[in-house]
């Protein structure tokens, strides 16, 4: 029985495929935040050299990947990647997307946007038929945190701040539980259209294009429904 860091792994390693393939001198690989984002990273070392350099979407992220001796850049100097890849905190069959467990989910969905293709890498126990089981992140402006509880509490969720955590942009989170997401689309944009509000974690308007799923009997992929 693999561990879920074993299957974190095995997720990690066939996005390197996707590397291996679209790898030149003039590539710029976008990378996301979290822990299997820190796999992918270590993985992505053996390609220093064979591309040009990378997009982090967090400080975190661009650390890890300077320890490696990888090039990262700021996402204004680029105009396109091939693929960004980074992880989910709930997945569906249409491939939205929870994301922000780890804080970085407004720079996670900008780097996403510039790049051709999102892959997601995560175990199988991400996969969900409805998501919302997991909290739903959302950043804030600080002077707006109440009044964003506020509107979220009145939609049916039990926001909660996250205590002692600021963004890399200088922002808080408020983490919405309680909530049963039939129309992630629509409730992305309801809840991006809120004053004070950043961005939300839910990527349903852009979700991902492809879906690497570790299971016990290897990879399970899922690609964006036409």
């Amino acid at each position: 029985m693999l561990t879920q860091q074993e299957l974190k792994q095995q997720a990690a390693d066939a996005a390197l495929e996707f590397v291996d393939a679209v790898a030149a001198p003039d590539v710029v690989i976008g990378v996301g935040t979290g822990s299997t984002a820190d796999l992918f990273i270590d993985g992505l070392a053996r390609f220093k050299g064979r591309v040009r350099a990378t997009v982090a979407s967090s400080e975190r992220s661009a650390a890890r990947l300077a320890g490696h001796g990888l090039a990262v850049l700021d996402l204004n100097d680029v105009e396109s990647m091939p693929i960004y890849v980074d992880g989910a905190d709930e997945i569906d069959a249409n491939l939205h997307m929870i994301k922000g467990g780890g804080g970085a989910l407004t720079r996670e969905k900008i780097v996403a946007s510039v790049a051709e293709r999102f892959i997601c890498i995560a175990d199988e126990s991400k996969l969900v038929q409805r998501m919302g089981a997991f909290p739903l992140p959302i950043e804030v402006i600080p002077m707006a945190r109440e009044a964003v509880a506020r509107r979220m509490a009145a939609l049916g969720g039990r926001p909660r701040l996250r205590e002692g955590f600021v963004t890399d942009n200088g922002n808080v989170i408020l983490d919405v539980a309680g909530l049963s997401i039939a129309d992630a689309r629509a409730l992305e944009t309801d809840i991006n259209g809120m004053a004070g509000v950043v961005t939300c974690g839910l990527f349903a308007l852009a979700g991902a294009d492809v879906a690497l799923l570790a299971t016990q009997s290897g990879i399970r992929r899922l690609d964006k429904p036409a």
